[in-house]
C-alpha cells in the first residue's frame, strides 16, 4: 500500500505546449493539464467544470515530454503532488501545487506530423 501514498492519476488535455528549461544539467518541462467533470445542475442542464493542473517533468521524462506532448492532445498522467511557496513581485507569499510527473501516456492517436517531429 506504500505506493498509494501521494499518487495522482489524471486524464486530460494540455492547455499549452510544454515549456522547456535547463536547470543545471537536467531538462525540465512544464505545462498545464485541463480535466473536465460533467454534471447536471438543478435545471437539468449539462454543465462542465474544468480544473487546471500544473505538471512538471524532469530529466529523461522531460525529454520525452518535449518530443511528443502537444496542446490539446488527450493524455493520462501519473505523478506526485508537491506544494511549494514563493514570493511574488509585491513580496506576498504565494503557494502553488504541482504534479511531478512519474509516467504519462498519450490516449489519442499520433498524427503523421507528430511522428515526423519525434523522429527528428
Amino acid at each position: 500500500m506504500g505506493t498509494l501514498r501521494n499518487s495522482v492519476h489524471l486524464i486530460g488535455r494540455p492547455g499549452m505546449d510544454p515549456e522547456i528549461r535547463m536547470l543545471g544539467e537536467k531538462k525540465t518541462a512544464r505545462f498545464t493539464l485541463a480535466t473536465n467533470d460533467k454534471y447536471y445542475n438543478d435545471k437539468m442542464e449539462l454543465m462542465t467544470d474544468t480544473q487546471w493542473h500544473n505538471i512538471v517533468a524532469r530529466g529523461r521524462i522531460a525529454e520525452t515530454v518535449e518530443k511528443i506532448v502537444r496542446k490539446g492532445r488527450l493524455m493520462a498522467v501519473e505523478g506526485k503532488l508537491q506544494t511549494r511557496q514563493y514570493e511574488d513581485k509585491d513580496k506576498n507569499k504565494r503557494y502553488i501545487t504541482e504534479i511531478y510527473l512519474d509516467e504519462f501516456m498519450l490516449v489519442d492517436k499520433i498524427s503523421n506530423d507528430d511522428e515526423q517531429k519525434s523522429e527528428e
